[in-house]
């Protein structure tokens, strides 16, 4: 993200940060969250972190890249907000390396879900900015990719290095640039058989085109926004290659339009799923009978090892495996939400108290905007800090010092939650597999034993 000409860098973070903050999008701000910044003052802090980075370096940004942002879409009905937007957060933490301050804003008003995560330029500890690389848009794809993959969530197949123009999105023809009409009246005027290049460059005039000669010959036409050098048309349309055409040295090659790529192969997951989806006949289906007897087997030799006396007893074993994992799910959610809070919080203590100073001149200057022109970033974080502890209802601030041993306490809850949390996860799903399998074969004897009895009664 760039600084706008004519804008200042307060006014293009604000503007940015707002776009994806939109209530009408965001479900009233819901779909918000939020990294080492509160969301609700991203761009201060932002704001404040740019001009800390020339305090402690003494240097001058070279360029005007202000902020990074990704829109990360996903298939709809694929996925619930809060989960995408959870998505969103593990992203960004992960390609930033938890180095940089950042929001994540789900959309929900198109019928596919997306994020918009925009991240600082800056880093936390306002030393370095953060540095672009050769082929991370590649690498952007196959982190989100791997996300999705860990998630079971649809990825493309087969990505395209470029997007449709919007013209041939619409279905219609792409439109010509400027040098494509430029070649194409060289084209028309070649055609024409001009007999000099002094006669070619006049039916060149005669379509249009003002032709400024001299050392770069170059044409300007009312429909164009700069003039063009006839160098710049590429192979076949240089000045020596085209007089080479006209005395007839040369033969003359019209431009061809670019080729699109044809649709690759499906790729080798595509192919194992068709085949998976279709019919193979008596042999496939009988190969089917086999692999669902195994794992019939597998749930036998299980009820066997545990001694569940009865189906009733096999549920609600699967039920206690399943509330135990979703009660450690719970405890780990809690202590995130409680951490974030903490994280805000200390935030705000923290910019209230660099600010609280600077703020009081405010008052004393009589609420001057030349003043507030001068320390608006300081003055937007002392009132949302204020805002904030007016929202809380705090009497009296805690301190960084006990915020931090809170903290420190909630992680260690959360380490130790997470000790079991993947072991409850696979006791509850293996139990779910094994519930499902039991009710299954109950099934098909319950029906082999109403088969039976019909067969009797038709006996009698």
């Amino acid at each position: 993200m760039h600084i706008n000409a004519g804008k200042t860098l307060a006014q293009c973070l604000s503007d940015r940060t707002d776009y994806a903050k939109n209530p009408d999008k965001t479900d009233d701000g819901k779909l918000v969250s939020s990294y080492e910044c509160d969301a609700l003052t991203a761009d201060a802090e932002f704001l404040l972190s740019k001009r800390q980075y020339r305090i402690l370096t003494g240097r001058v940004q070279e360029n005007d890249v202000i902020a990074y942002q990704i829109r990360q879409s996903f298939k709809p009905g694929e996925v619930m907000p809060e989960e995408a937007n959870q998505l969103g957060y593990e992203f960004a933490e992960r390609f930033t390396k938890g180095n940089h301050a950042f929001i994540v804003c789900t959309h929900i008003d198109k019928s596919h879900i997306h994020n918009h995560i925009i991240w600082n330029s800056t880093t936390l500890d306002c030393t370095r900015k953060f540095r672009n690389f050769w082929g991370s848009t590649e690498a952007v794809r196959k982190l989100s990719d791997l996300i999705c993959t860990e998630h079971r969530l649809s990825v493309i197949e087969n990505p395209q290095p470029h997007g449709k123009s919007y013209n041939k999105w619409r279905g219609g023809e792409p439109k010509l640039c400027s040098r494509d009409l430029l070649r194409a009246a060289i084209d028309a005027a070649l055609s024409k058989k001009p007999k000099d290049f002094e006669t070619f460059l006049k039916l060149l005039e005669g379509s249009g085109y003002q032709v400024k000669r001299g050392k770069n010959i170059t044409f300007a036409h009312e429909g164009q926004k700069q003039n063009i050098r006839l160098r710049s048309l590429g192979t076949g349309y240089s000045e020596e290659e085209l007089r080479s055409v006209i005395v007839g040295a040369r033969t003359h090659i019209p431009r061809k339009k670019k080729k699109y790529l044809t649709a690759p192969k499906p790729r080798l997951i595509t192919q194992i799923e068709a085949s998976l989806n279709s019919g193979k006949g008596a042999a496939y289906d009988n190969k089917i009978k086999v692999s669902m007897l195994k794992e019939m087997a597998h749930t036998l030799l299980y009820l066997e090892n545990h001694d569940f006396p009865d189906y009733e007893a096999l549920a609600a074993s699967a039920d206690d495996s399943k509330a135990r994992f979703y009660a450690l799910s719970d405890r780990i959610k809690a202590a995130e939400k409680r951490m974030a809070e903490i994280a805000v919080l200390k935030t705000h203590i923290i910019n209230y108290s660099k600010t609280r100073d600077v703020y009081a001149e405010y008052r004393k200057a009589g609420y001057s905007k030349r003043f507030l022109a001068d320390h608006e970033s300081d003055i937007i974080l002392h009132k949302a800090a204020k805002k904030a502890f007016d929202e809380l209802e705090m009497k009296k601030l805690p301190t960084v010092k006990s915020l931090q041993t809170e903290y420190a306490a909630l992680l260690s809850e959360k380490k130790a939650a997470y000790a079991g949390y993947n072991a409850a996860q696979t006791e509850m799903r293996t139990m779910l597999i094994h519930r499902a399998n039991a009710e299954y074969m109950l099934r098909l004897n319950r029906q082999e034993e109403d088969r039976a009895r019909e067969r009797q009664h038709e006996e009698k």
